[in-house]
């Protein structure tokens, strides 16, 4: 595995033409409410549960957007890229994702990032159980590292970044105050990280539905607002929108080795086989198969048996932890 620095390098002035950058945010509108791992279902369009945690991709396995390489590019990224992963030089970038945040009285979770391994992916396999292949440690031989920067457009109410260099058990650093225009450049992958909560803060935590949408005013003002089944239900200047774009590639130490490990792949029968085996050895009556791997009950077993921590100093209360 790559050797990394002891902590997330920052950096400062990151992008030399804001402006163009905020062009290509209106370009890409309207971003709708994050989906994915904890807000599964968007079935019903009809109830407020989604936070204003707005998202968009720009480069995925699935393609990108224009724009995408003012980030997948950026010469600071990647000579801190090249800093924090000491001895590496073979980088292969895959993600470039936007987050726009406001009106959240309450933290975004405390997490790390989902992992990678060579043959797995959230393409291929479900979220939920990547996270339980990290966290029991039985697939390290396959695990991809990652290196993660995330920059953020502005200063805004709130919206300090959290994060654990050292270690769940240890006490987090914040970035918070002087954020405009910078990165943190390390492994949010293995480093757990959490948003504070976001103003405005006068009406709590602001909810709409799954198809509610965030674009750029169509007044002649310069606002963004949020849009829910055809009614405004929010409106702000983007300076005060917490604006942070996260860009992720996959590390190695060589091109050479990034050949010669993916001769080794990781297939989901594989997967079965090893957790089935360590469960056996654990005494436990559950089993893993193929057809139960994105069960309500294969969730529940595996995150009871190979538990994630609740890091020191975490807020435990989400804005996403909501049922209505």
């Amino acid at each position: 595995m790559v050797k990394y620095a002891e902590s997330p390098i920052q950096l400062n002035n990151v992008i030399e033409d804001l402006d163009g950058l905020k062009a290509v945010l209106a370009q890409h509108a309207p971003y709708r409410p994050l989906g994915g791992w904890y807000q599964p279902d968007k079935s019903d369009t009809s109830k407020k549960t989604s936070a204003m945690w707005f998202r968009d991709d720009w480069l995925n396995a699935e393609g990108s957007k224009p724009g995408y390489k003012i980030f997948s590019e950026n010469s600071k990224i990647f000579e801190a890229a090249k800093a924090f992963c000491g001895g590496a030089n073979y980088f292969v970038p895959h993600s470039v994702y936007v987050n726009l945040m406001a009106a959240m009285a309450e933290s975004g979770p405390c997490h790390t990032d989902n992992p990678k391994f060579r043959g797995r992916e959230r393409a291929n396999t479900p979220q939920r159980l990547l996270r339980n292949m990290f966290c029991s440690r039985l697939f390290d031989h396959w695990y991809i590292d990652q290196m993660s920067c995330i920059w953020w457009m502005s200063d805004v109410e709130g919206g300090a970044f959290s994060y654990w260099p050292n270690g769940a058990d240890q006490e987090p650093q914040r970035h918070h105050g002087n954020m405009a225009n910078t990165a943190i450049c390390g492994d949010n992958h293995y480093m757990y990280h959490q948003v504070g909560p976001i103003g405005p803060f006068d009406q709590g935590t602001l909810r709409v539905t799954p198809v509610a949408e965030l674009a750029p005013a169509t007044d002649g003002s310069d606002d963004w607002v949020v849009t829910d089944h055809g009614e405004e239900v929010f409106r702000a200047k983007l300076e005060d929108i917490r604006v942070s774009i996260l860009t992720k590639c996959d590390v190695y130490d060589s091109e050479e080795a990034f050949h010669r490990l993916w001769k080794d792949t990781l297939s989901m029968e594989q997967v079965v086989e090893i957790f089935n085996d360590d469960l056996k050895q654990k005494g436990e009556q559950f089993r893993l198969s193929l057809d139960n791997a994105d069960s309500p009950e294969a969730r529940e077993e595996l995150t009871r048996i190979y538990p994630e921590p609740m890091p020191v100093g975490a807020d435990p209360k989400s804005a996403l932890d909501y049922a209505a």
